[in-house]
């Protein structure tokens, strides 16, 4: 997971930002940290790199603030993982960091007087 394409600049993610991407991407379903990460990663074309050392402290308070709910299962390669899945209120916390993130953009737009 720590591999970064070489054509690709070097992007570090806003505070915050990784909260909204976790529960945006179990958006379509339960899925294990791995999982959570690639889905990140493909989605962002590999632009965005979820660290382990990022992700897993960031599951963890995700599920403290009640936004997650976890679970055992067996991963696609039989191996034991903790299955994440988006609670009720994970829900109604997408919307608010969804629309939080685009006031940001059209924030930083007008700055750069693109909108």
């Amino acid at each position: 997971m720590g591999r970064r394409p070489k054509t690709t600049p070097d992007l570090e993610m806003l505070q915050g930002t990784l909260d909204m991407l976790i529960l945006k991407s179990l958006i379509s379903g339960p899925a294990h940290g791995h999982t959570i990460a690639q889905i990140i990663e493909h989605t962002s074309e590999d632009m965005l790199q979820v660290e382990q050392g990022s992700l897993y402290p960031a599951l963890h308070r995700l599920e403290d603030r009640g936004w997650l709910s976890a679970s055992w299962g067996q991963s696609e390669n039989n191996r034991k993982a903790k299955f994440y899945s988006l609670t009720a209120s994970g829900r109604k916390q997408l919307v608010i960091e969804t629309n939080k993130w685009k006031q940001i953009i059209r924030a930083i737009g007008l700055v750069m007087g693109e909108v």
